[in-house]
């Protein structure tokens, strides 16, 4: 049985055997003893997105990892980082440094660099999963949104990568749909504040089928 730590653009956790190619955290949000998400879904604005792999580092997943012997942060994974950033999750500083650095002065619009509780408190009012309003989008705004924007219609979500919307699935994207070939209505899935550091520059990594 898959544990419940698989994350979808909204933000929602599900019970699903594909890992994806990150990790991430929102702070404790799982009983060590069952492995079992806990009713809150975060303990921290802090929302961050890892690499699975850093040095020689092991955890046991959703286990007692802290140095009490307790549980430390609930590892959640994501198809790859364009998923991650649509669920309002962002760089880590640690393991992701230089990405995470990117991502702060593209954040800020070129002007320095946003700092993380500024970037961490301007998410949580604007992601999905913490009570951010979904924002309405018209047809013809579609193609001028930054490549690795995620879009909703009709309750899935679709990746828009050069004039193309791309299905997503949690095991990855599915055939490609030109820009007119779904009616809408539209909304937009990532959060406001990292549409505007994509079309500032910065430059999530994709899953392999996004290629395909």
């Amino acid at each position: 049985m898959p544990l419940q730590n698989r994350v979808d653009p909204f933000g929602a956790i599900h019970a699903v055997a594909a890992r994806g190619l990150f990790t991430g955290n929102r702070g404790v949000i799982h009983d060590p003893a069952t492995k079992t998400l806990l009713s809150r879904r975060w303990t921290t604005k802090a929302w961050i997105v890892c690499d699975c792999a850093f040095g020689d580092r092991r955890r046991e997943v959703m286990g007692k990892n802290s140095r009490s012997g307790g549980a430390s942060w609930t590892e959640l994974f994501f198809l790859d980082e364009v998923t991650a950033l649509a669920a309002g999750h962002r760089p880590c500083f640690y393991c992701r440094r230089e990405q995470a650095l990117d991502f702060a002065r593209c954040f800020a619009g070129g002007e320095g660099r946003a700092t993380a509780p500024e970037m961490d408190a301007r998410l949580h009012r604007e992601r999905r999963a913490s009570g951010g309003a979904a924002v309405a989008l018209e047809l013809v705004q579609l193609p001028i949104l930054p490549e690795g924007t995620m879009v909703e219609s009709a309750g899935s979500a679709y990746a828009l990568r050069g004039a193309r919307l791309l299905p997503w699935t949690f095991t990855g994207y599915a055939a490609p749909r030109g820009m007119t070939g779904l009616s809408g209505p539209f909304t937009l899935i990532t959060p406001p504040s990292t549409v505007s550091a994509l079309a500032n520059g910065y430059r999530p990594v994709w899953h392999e089928s996004a290629r395909s």
